[in-house]
């Protein structure tokens, strides 16, 4: 999974999911769309739904700190990097 198509489909889970069009990859998405920790639990669950797999509590955790869109976009691809890792190595 390429960072655009990370991008892409982040987008797309905001326009579906929180009626977020296009935000901009450095807005405080707590202040400009008054997103919550109920959103951002939904976001995770999307997450865990485009990534084919579970997220582990460390991940979720780690995910507590993250304020926008980009740093969103960054969290995902480290994740999808990791578990590519993890499958090329069985």
């Amino acid at each position: 999974m390429t960072r655009d198509d990370i991008t892409r489909n982040l987008l797309a889970i905001f326009a579906k999911q929180f009626e977020i069009e296009n935000p901009g990859m450095d807005e405080d998405l707590r202040e400009a769309y008054e997103f919550d920790s109920i959103d951002a639990i939904e976001l995770l669950r999307e997450i865990e739904l485009m990534l084919g797999d579970p997220l582990t509590r460390d991940e979720k955790e780690s995910a507590m700190t993250i304020r926008t869109f980009g740093q969103i976009v960054d969290y995902v691809e480290g994740l999808a990097k990791t578990r590519a890792q993890l499958g090329d190595a069985r």
